[in-house]
């Protein structure tokens, strides 16, 4: 079993689909309005714009997580949290060892939180 989809409510499609565009630096990759969808591709699992879901707590992978915060708040967009380094991955269970896993949160252009996740050699 794998994830394949995940939801996120979008209020205006147009302004949502542009957000995410800029975010994942990719277009969508299916339009449907009605009824109000539309689907971007993350690497063979589907993120679903979708005016009537709910809203959802997402986190994406990003390189770096304090230049990714960055170019985002020169965009305009609201970040919740600051990057912060939330864990050292030691064992490998969690992630690669040897890595620092950094976090930040931001808002998108719906009022959805974005959790932002990258991870680094550690000490970097």
């Amino acid at each position: 079993m794998r994830l394949i989809q995940v939801a996120q409510r979008a209020v205006d499609l147009d302004r949502a689909a542009a957000f995410y565009s800029r975010l994942l630096g990719s277009e969508p990759t299916g339009r449907f309005d009605p009824p109000g969808l539309v689907f971007f591709d993350l690497n063979g699992v589907r993120l679903l714009l979708d005016k009537g879901a709910p809203t959802s707590l997402i986190y994406l992978d990003v390189a770096n997580v304090r230049s990714s915060i960055e170019e985002i708040r020169a965009s305009g967009a609201k970040v919740i949290q600051e990057p912060r380094l939330i864990y050292s991955h030691v064992d490998g269970s969690l992630g690669p060892a040897g890595t620092d896993e950094w976090m930040a949160f931001i808002e998108d252009s719906e009022g959805n939180t974005v959790g932002l996740v990258g991870r680094e050699p550690t000490g970097n």
